[in-house]
């Protein structure tokens, strides 16, 4: 329970600061070119919400406000006080004082679906058709050029690329980056079964990705999922070409899922070497040491950490002889140790597992001006790979990998790291700029769609189409909600 409440708290927490500034996009240019944000929401509020606000005017939730202007306070269910006739002054809109912030009702809905801005005069998730059939007013958004109504609605896309490229760049300014070269890594890579299948073979040594050069792992392995051909160095002196094929992402996948392997595509071959070494356990009682690195079980030579983790499995409460490199000064002995095993086939010790412990390695350090170029170029580099991975959608194997927010929640790490946390918050910031843009009604891209068909032809389309089109978009997202969240539902029982 605790793995899914750290989980589920990291999803809101990324969901809600995603759509605040997605929103926050389009209200920030819809009053720029003084359009009315009647309402901006964290979260959908279908019958009511949890907490509601308007500056100097009320404050409430759960369909309950508290009016805090003047001396006035009502708490009952949104009820107003109407003025006698010969109290009531009528002051035109267009005469009032605007407030580019004290206009608009913030709120939180119950419903972490989403999140929406209602902007005056457009018609949106809202379906507010009243007030479209009444004369189109200076402070709407249809009354507005088109071209201010594109920037309006391309605001809120452009404000998640812009989100992510900040995060990239303060992660790499906080952490900046380190990793070992692919040429430095001397025993080449080990590679998982579904990886093996398609041609890799442990000890290869990746080069290129498609003609494009491979250096580090951490952009490596997106650029060789989606690559036709990855060249690899294989044996310290051939050059072998790999053929990906188009459905290799989801064989990675089923394999990720499974369990079966610890190894996420390929992941550095290194030594064997001991790190620490648990008192009363077998390691201890047999003289294993600090700095000892294992090169064989019972004469079976396991030259690296990923060949040792596949061989000790089987020995429970056995005794094995492992063969044992120790420093001696500047000499360095071969031993035969003995080791009794537990019955989990463990001899209780830690193992180094990080590469840099052995190859050399880059650690680059980013200045906050240095960081900016390195958040746009992560930035795009993550849209460009999104994108291109989209198209699998919509093959038969991808609609079956669609999943929704439990899908999304099991990304995150199952203990807190806020530098974890940023990075998929970025990923998703990301993704929702791609998706938000794509040309279906209802969303984002849908709207643009339809101004650039005015611009260009200089016909607006008729206000009845736009809600008709407005429907069937939200209809088949909807649908797509359902399906994906039921695709979660579908694998749990599996």
């Amino acid at each position: 329970m605790d793995t899914f409440l750290i989980k589920a708290t990291q999803l809101i927490l990324a969901f809600a600061i995603l759509v605040i500034i997605h929103e926050f996009g389009h209200f920030l240019f819809a009053r720029i070119f003084g359009v009315k944000v009647e309402k901006f929401y964290i979260f959908f509020n279908p019958g009511t919400e949890l907490f509601k606000w308007k500056p100097k005017k009320y404050i409430g939730g759960l369909g309950k406000k508290k009016h805090i202007s003047g001396n006035v306070e009502d708490e009952e269910n949104s009820v107003e006080c109407t003025p006698t006739t010969e109290q009531q002054t009528v002051v035109p809109e267009s005469k009032k004082k605007k407030s580019f912030w004290g206009d608009t009702e913030y709120g939180i809905g119950w419903l972490p679906l989403g999140g929406y801005c209602k902007i005056s005069g457009m018609i949106d998730e809202s379906m507010d058709t009243e007030q479209m059939k009444k004369d189109p007013q200076p402070w709407e958004f249809r009354s507005k050029p088109a071209w201010q109504r594109l920037l309006i609605m391309i605001a809120g896309v452009l404000f998640n690329f812009l989100l992510a490229i900040l995060i990239y760049a303060g992660i790499v300014y906080a952490t900046g980056e380190k990793y070992v070269p692919f040429e430095d890594a001397k025993l080449g890579m080990a590679y998982s079964p579904a990886a093996h299948k398609v041609g890799f073979q442990d000890g290869d040594v990746p080069l290129y990705a498609d003609g494009e050069r491979l250096d580090n792992p951490n952009e490596a392995r997106m650029k060789i999922i989606q690559s036709s051909t990855v060249t690899v160095l294989r044996n310290g002196k051939d050059t072998v070409n790999i053929n990906i094929p188009e459905n290799f992402i989801f064989a990675l996948d089923r394999e990720a899922k499974s369990g079966d392997t610890p190894i996420a595509l390929m992941t550095y071959r290194i030594p064997t070497r001991i790190t620490q070494v648990m008192p009363g356990e077998g390691a201890a009682k047999a003289g294993l040491e600090v700095g000892d690195e294992i090169i064989a079980i019972d004469s079976v030579p396991v030259p690296s950490l990923d060949s040792f983790l596949a061989t000790l499995p089987g020995h429970e409460n056995g005794t094995i002889d492992l063969t044992v490199l120790r420093k001696n000064n500047e000499a360095t002995d071969t031993l035969i140790i003995p080791v009794t095993l537990s019955e989990s086939s463990k001899m209780g010790v830690a193992l180094e597992i990080d590469p840099a412990a052995f190859y050399n390695s880059k650690d680059i350090k980013y200045s906050l001006i240095q960081s900016v170029p390195k958040g746009i170029s992560m930035g795009t580099e993550r849209l460009s790979s999104y994108a291109q991975s989209m198209k699998l959608v919509f093959t038969k194997e991808g609609a079956k990998s669609v999943g929704g927010f439990g899908s999304i929640g099991a990304i995150f790490p199952e203990k807190w790291d806020w530098i974890a946390f940023w990075n998929i918050a970025a990923f998703l910031s990301v993704a929702l700029a791609f998706m938000n843009i794509l040309p279906i009604p209802a969303l984002d891209g849908g709207h643009v769609l339809f101004l650039l068909y005015e611009v260009v032809t200089r016909r607006k389309p008729s206000e009845k189409f736009l809600e008709y089109a407005q429907m069937v978009g939200m209809s088949l997202l909807i649908i797509l909600l359902i399906y994906a969240n039921g695709m979660d539902i579908v694998r749990l029982f599996k």
